[in-house]
């Protein structure tokens, strides 16, 4: 082989020797940027799950229960309102609990009660709520205010309800009341009955 066959075979071996390490060097400044990025940018960042809400044992105290209570017993009581309904297909238009509120702790007395409440558990512990409720009828929407008297007594186990008594009235002004009247078997006492139950299970959202 002459000298010039043999210096072009050196500059062909060259050239490739160096078109290995060149890419060589690329590959591994790649790597090492890959490495230096934050993992922030290395990896798209997960969607933190929602979280959900914890659910709170029953409270002893009576004032911590009843903003609970208040704060449920529109859609405890539209739940029982909408199942009666479709039990026995009434034709009466349904009555919406809007809202719960004014809740009052001050005992009154039980005098006038007393022949109604001789057979309940002692003690008992006295709750005032009042509820707008709208009623819708074919021509017009009517707004009512009951106001209702709970009688809570505390078993080991937890609350349960006693006794109610509600009054009927209105919204407008001067509009006058509905005598008392036992309501122990009605809406909202079956309403209270219930989430008292959810509440001594534990299921109660916070």
């Amino acid at each position: 082989m002459g000298d010039r066959a043999m210096q072009q075979s050196s500059n062909r071996f060259l050239s490739l020797w160096i078109q290995v390490v060149v890419g060589t060097l690329v590959t591994l400044q790649s790597m090492a940027m890959s490495a230096a990025l934050p993992s922030s940018l290395a990896q798209p960042e997960r969607a933190p799950k929602p979280v959900a809400p914890e659910t709170l044992a029953c409270p002893t105290d009576l004032p911590t229960l009843t903003s609970l209570l208040i704060r449920d017993l529109p859609s405890y009581a539209n739940r029982v309102s909408q199942r009666a309904r479709r039990r026995v297909k009434s034709p009466i238009p349904a009555v919406h609990v809007l809202l719960a509120g004014r809740p009052e702790l001050v005992p009154l007395s039980l005098s006038t009660y007393s022949e109604g409440l001789k057979n309940t558990p002692e003690p008992l512990q006295q709750i005032f709520l009042t509820t707008l409720e709208r009623q819708y009828t074919d021509r017009r929407v009517t707004d009512l205010q009951s106001y209702h008297w709970l009688f809570l007594t505390e078993t080991p186990s937890g609350w349960r309800l006693a006794m109610m008594f509600s009054r009927l009235g209105h919204t407008t002004p001067n509009a006058p009341l509905s005598p008392p009247r036992d309501t122990s078997d009605g809406v909202i006492a079956q309403a209270v009955e219930e989430w008292l139950r959810d509440c001594r299970s534990g299921v109660i959202r916070s």
